[in-house]
């Protein structure tokens, strides 16, 4: 597979696009029912998946500033992401669905904004950022378009599951 920001823009954009369609088929009071991923509501899905978009952008735009990322979030190391998720959702547990779908869509327009003015170069170098460790910005795209994956196969598992 060649690698390339418009690979990875395809990708994402692929990606986001099966999550919103998927999203689109729910109403209200399906988005608010938990049990998609453990506890979690589509809206705690999404806001999930906006946290980390939105972390991104800081992240990238600290490390380019000089910044050293040294952690994801305050008083965490970037192993301890089962912390992390459970703060990104208590974090959005208490918001109203109108303003997590707005933080998800707004977030991910900011995110692909990054992507679409990222260099190439600074996509596929190696360690770029000390946040990355050896991988590249690309890989950690990948990551971002395998987690709309993920929130589209929950959300699909989820509502097979159900009793109609």
């Amino acid at each position: 597979m060649t690698r390339s920001r418009a690979a990875i823009v395809k990708r994402l954009e692929t990606e986001r696009r099966r999550l919103e369609w998927n999203v689109a088929r729910l109403d209200q009071a399906e988005m608010l029912r938990p049990g998609v991923v453990g506890e979690w509501s589509v809206k705690d899905v999404l806001a999930h998946l906006a946290d980390w978009e939105a972390h991104m952008i800081v992240w990238v735009g600290g490390a380019r500033s000089g910044d050293r990322v040294a952690s994801p979030d305050p008083g965490l190391t970037w192993d301890q992401w089962d912390v992390f998720n459970q703060r990104v959702f208590e974090r959005h547990r208490d918001k109203p669905l109108d303003e997590v779908l707005e933080y998800f869509r707004e977030t991910h327009r900011q995110f692909m904004a990054m992507v679409d003015a990222m260099p190439e170069d600074e996509m596929l170098k190696p360690g770029k950022y000390s946040f990355l460790g050896k991988d590249t910005i690309y890989q950690w795209l990948g990551q971002y378009a395998g987690h709309d994956a993920w929130g589209k196969a929950a959300i699909r598992k989820w509502l097979k599951a159900r009793p109609n």
